[in-house]
């Protein structure tokens, strides 16, 4: 066993060309198939070009490397030795795109080993599935629960100073955080709202800088939202 490990000449076996060039092209569509799906599903304010592109070439080079692999285990080792020093920086993004990259890493792996079949499959499968949830929108919340901060003068006593406003434009609402700013001189309150189907949303902000002073009010898109 330790010397099929260390002996790399006996193990060696060539790669035939048309093999190596259908696995490159398979990898290449089935990579597209999958980065056209991302740009689909994707939201625009998140779309990047750039992991476009790096999802079409993900599972050409994992074929790539399972090729030069094969079964030979010396050269394995080899291989992961040289990924080790690799250190690879980005920053966070959404989470759904850690599975689009998982997604063309197992493609490209199915077209290394050779089962094309099964790699158009599970391919074609997965994309017709993603485009689905991105249809129907699953998981979407159906109500319009928004984050809302508001600035208010620190001699004001915020306890229940807003209530008859939310009360009027919005289904729910809840303060969730108070805390000073500008060196203690105002005070910023958070609330989370769920917002009226039928109220008017400069409405609901002209009533509230009524009653704050007319300062500073942000209104965020979904509870979630940041400054």
């Amino acid at each position: 066993m330790l010397e099929s490990i260390f002996n790399t000449t006996s193990i060696y076996t060539s790669i035939p060309l048309g093999t190596a060039m259908l696995t490159i092209v398979i990898s290449f569509i089935l990579g597209g198939f999958v980065s056209f799906t991302y740009r689909k599903t994707c939201e625009k304010s998140t779309y990047s070009r750039n992991f476009f592109l790096t999802l079409v070439l993900i599972p050409m080079v994992i074929a790539i490397i399972i090729l030069l692999i094969g079964s030979n285990v010396a050269r394995a080792f080899s291989l992961a030795g040289a990924f080790s020093i690799i250190r690879f920086r980005s920053a966070p993004g959404d989470p759904k795109d850690i599975a689009y990259v998982l997604f063309t890493m197992a493609a490209g792996l199915a077209c290394g080993v050779g089962v094309y079949g099964y790699a158009v499959m599970f391919t074609t499968v997965l994309c017709i599935l993603m485009l689905l949830l991105n249809f129907f929108n699953i998981g979407e919340e159906n109500f319009s629960q928004k984050l809302i901060k508001i600035t208010i003068p620190e001699d004001l006593d915020f306890e229940g100073v807003f209530d008859e406003v939310f009360e009027k434009f919005t289904d729910s609402y809840q303060l969730i955080k108070v805390r000073t700013i500008d060196l203690g001189t105002l005070y910023q309150l958070d609330y989370t709202v769920t917002m009226n189907h039928k109220a008017n949303q400069k409405e609901f902000l002209d009533a509230l800088r009524c009653r704050n002073g007319n300062l500073n009010i942000t209104l965020a898109l979904s509870a979630n939202g940041r400054e």
